[in-house]
């Protein structure tokens, strides 16, 4: 098997997994939103600093620390990160999967826009009208639900925000996954301790299977990334865009059939329109590159 062909395997892999979410949060349940959030930090701490050492990495987790900049962007990447969990944990264990899957379908938009407002970056042509047909969408189920989908807002910018800081950062996904639920885990662990102190914790009060579930929250957030890691080093970076589409198509196949949630004309045809977008964007970014690749192709030959 080439190495790259590997890394294809591996980044579909993660994304599956990601995809396969919303079958896993409920299992959690009758655990709140919250606990289950607190559990993933303490949980992913345990699991990441066990990889680091494994994995002979304190040396980069310990340069984070010595570095302002990187600090403080990731303290920032740690803060949305954690809204990002505990919104998609919430949107799980609501029956709102569909909005869930709808967050990260517009997600890469988001991003792009983002780095119009923030990094002064300028969108092509085609860009602002994947980005206008995506507005569109999103006031229409604005409409359709009576309520701007606050949970896919949510996602979207706080996973384009986590995006944004993880980029200017430059830190390997291990070490910078590790110091941000370091950052997390004093408030987390706290919360935890002020559940089971109240009688209000569930870690104990429903049987070992449970308080396994709820443990195994840290491997489950590990894993993707591992192999997502493992796909980042091997696959160009336009494969991987194509393969993010894996998780959110799983997502809402899994809201719509496994889980029954109901759609209306309307939301079929605002969720259509989104993908109609993303379809824009996907062929305008890939053409592009071709472009730009002849071009580099050229000037070398020059």
């Amino acid at each position: 098997m080439s190495d790259q062909r590997r890394g294809f395997l591996l980044g579909a892999a993660a994304y599956l997994l990601w995809g396969l979410f919303p079958l896993y949060w409920p299992l959690l349940e009758p655990a709140g939103a919250l606990e289950i959030l607190s559990h993933r930090v303490v949980w992913s701490v345990v699991t990441m600093l066990v990889l680091v050492i494994a994995l002979r990495r304190t040396a980069q987790l310990r340069a984070i620390l010595t570095d302002p900049r990187k600090r403080t962007l990731l303290v920032v990447a740690a803060i949305v990160v954690a809204i990002n969990w505990g919104t998609y944990i919430y949107g799980v264990n609501s029956h709102r999967v569909v909005e869930t899957s709808l967050g990260y379908f517009i997600n890469p938009l988001v991003t792009v826009l983002m780095g119009v407002l923030i990094l002064k970056e300028r969108l092509r042509q085609w860009q602002w009208l994947a980005i206008g047909i995506a507005t569109l969408a999103v006031v229409g189920l604005t409409i359709e639900y009576g309520r701007p989908p606050w949970i896919a807002i949510i996602l979207a910018f706080s996973f384009g925000t986590y995006g944004l800081a993880k980029k200017q950062a430059n830190v390997a996904a291990i070490e910078s996954l590790t110091f941000e639920t370091l950052v997390l885990v004093p408030v987390a662990a706290a919360y935890l301790i002020w559940l089971g102190a109240h009688g209000h914790s569930h870690f104990t009060s429903d049987g070992t299977g449970h308080a396994f579930l709820l443990a195994s929250t840290g491997l489950v957030t590990a894993i993707p990334l591992i192999l997502f890691g493992g796909a980042a080093i091997r696959v160009p970076l336009t494969t991987l865009g194509l393969l993010q589409y894996l998780a959110p198509i799983l997502q809402f196949l899994l809201g719509v059939t496994v889980l029954d949630e109901h759609m209306t004309t309307m939301r079929w045809v605002g969720f259509g329109a989104v993908w109609v977008a993303l379809a824009i964007f996907t062929v305008e970014a890939l053409r592009h590159r071709q472009r730009q690749l002849r071009l580099t192709t050229a000037a070398s030959a020059l």
